[in-house]
């Protein structure tokens, strides 16, 4: 006899994606489990930067106010020579807001403070992470998924997401492929309190062949995070007197004092893509699928998107719609993945050998899009957007594009022949100052169907009724 559903999702993982995508369930009213096999959440800043789309996404799901009273900006980086001269370079430089795109520089906020919000929005929405949780058996079959616990339990649920980090159990337990490079060496992360430096730059001494070792001032803090090439003998290393010694003989100075160490860690320099995001009713999320140098602040932002990929999906199919729409996912967020991965593993070598930690617009991830994918539909209406681009925001009379589709539903924007039903709001803006028109340059009678994670998924114009009405179908609507 098969045993009764525990719930409809199990998350494993309450990291950042397994976070968000516990938001996004909860706000649809999707039954879930968050669970991680870690006794308490994670206490470091592994993490730090928010680029501006994930911004975006935070503030559909309610937490941007939050991150920006916690946060700051980047301050620029520093690089010394070796007669202690420098050069700085900002971050972010050149990126300014637009009614298009609001958010356009990267937001640092440490990893701690960003999980910390994650869970409290989720507090407000009835749910917690069930921590020291640990998953150590699947077996799924055609309706679901039978997770067996450390501790003996087992839960049932109609789909699982493993959102368990670079070394996730369910990857390892559907043997899913995870090709790719581990870079030279080791290198550390250490969350810090220090005299000696301003917290007004982010302290860059040495190269790749010197050892290299940074300080950056934690915004929401009053820490330092140390990164560099790894000690010889490890974690031993980054203790507080280990960490002194390596600052003295990697900088040539004695000014720069660590006084005490909260956390840190050893690690290697992967860049890794698995070869599936699906096994039947499994699905992988965030670092599970990908991990990520560091650098371009790439791997959490992936992350968290997809998570907001997923939800929808998953919310949807569990309301009737046909069960394909889940391997859009795979086919969505796996190419974003990949091309992510270059850009990480180019700004590393860029950093590395001093040509700077210059970030352009590319790391800000606002013109990924799904253009090639099932769900963008192409109707043959010329405009300035597309199906598949992100939908930019615009201020019309009264409310912004954004506060319009801020919520779990689908959107038509313009003059929409769609009539509105559950699931699908019908937007009347009123274009007082063209910021919408100039966003979006729909032609007469033009209007763009907005899906539930903020893309474009088609451009029409009346007489498009009924193409438009039968693609609603196949996503539940």
């Amino acid at each position: 006899m098969t045993q009764a559903f525990t719930t409809d999702v199990l998350i494993a993982g309450a990291g950042p994606a397994g976070l968000t995508l516990a938001i996004d369930l909860a706000r649809r009213g999707v039954a879930f489990r968050l669970i991680d096999k870690a006794e308490r959440p994670f206490q470091g800043s592994r993490g730090k930067g928010i680029q501006p789309r994930s911004l975006e996404v935070f503030e559909d799901l309610g937490v941007l106010a939050p991150m920006l009273a916690k946060g700051g900006p980047y301050p620029p980086v520093r690089n010394y020579a070796p007669d202690g001269g420098f050069e700085e370079t900002a971050i972010g430089e050149g990126a300014t807001p637009t009614p298009a795109e609001p958010y356009a520089a990267p937001l640092m906020l440490p990893q701690v403070l960003t999980e910390t919000i994650l869970r409290q929005r989720l507090t407000e929405l009835g749910h917690t992470p069930e921590y020291g949780a640990e998953l150590t058996g699947i077996d799924q079959d055609a309706e679901g998924v039978t997770s067996t616990l450390a501790d003996g339990r087992t839960l049932r649920a109609r789909w699982l997401v493993g959102a368990d980090g670079g070394r996730s159990f369910v990857r390892h337990a559907l043997d899913i492929g995870f090709p790719g490079k581990t870079m030279p060496g080791l290198a550390m992360v250490a969350d810090t309190k220090l005299t000696g430096l301003i917290r007004e730059a982010w302290h860059v001494f040495g190269t790749r062949e010197t050892a290299q070792v940074s300080f950056c001032p934690l915004a929401g803090t009053d820490l330092f995070q140390i990164q560099g090439h790894a000690p010889t003998d490890g974690e031993a290393g980054l203790t507080v007197e280990g960490l002194n010694a390596l600052i003295r003989e990697r900088t040539g100075r004695d000014d720069i004092v660590v006084h005490e160490v909260f956390w840190a860690s050893v690690y290697g320099l992967n860049a890794r893509l698995a070869d599936r995001y699906r096994v039947g009713r499994v699905l992988l999320a965030g670092d599970a699928a990908h991990i990520h140098p560091p650098t371009g602040g790439q791997g959490l932002n992936t992350s968290i998107q997809d998570a907001y990929n997923l939800g929808w999906k998953l919310a949807a199919v569990l309301a009737g719609a046909p069960e394909s729409l889940i391997d859009t996912y795979e086919a969505e967020r796996r190419p974003i993945a990949a091309g992510v991965l270059g850009l990480s593993t180019d700004l590393l070598a860029k950093a590395m050998t001093r040509q700077g930690m210059k970030r352009g617009r590319e790391a800000r991830q606002l013109d990924l899009g799904y253009e090639g994918s099932s769900l963008s539909l192409d109707l043959g209406v010329a405009a300035k957007v597309a199906p598949g681009d992100r939908a930019p925001d615009a201020p019309c009379q009264g409310r912004r594009v954004f506060e319009v589709l801020a919520g779990p539903h689908w959107t038509v924007l313009g003059e929409s022949p769609i009539a509105p039903r559950s699931g699908l709001v019908v937007a009347d803006l009123t274009d007082t100052d063209g910021w919408f028109a100039d966003a979006y340059g729909l032609p007469p009678g033009g209007f763009v169907l907005v899906r539930p994670d903020g893309y474009i998924a088609a451009v029409g114009q009346a007489g498009d009724e009924a193409k438009v009405e039968a693609y609603l179908k196949t996503v539940g609507l």
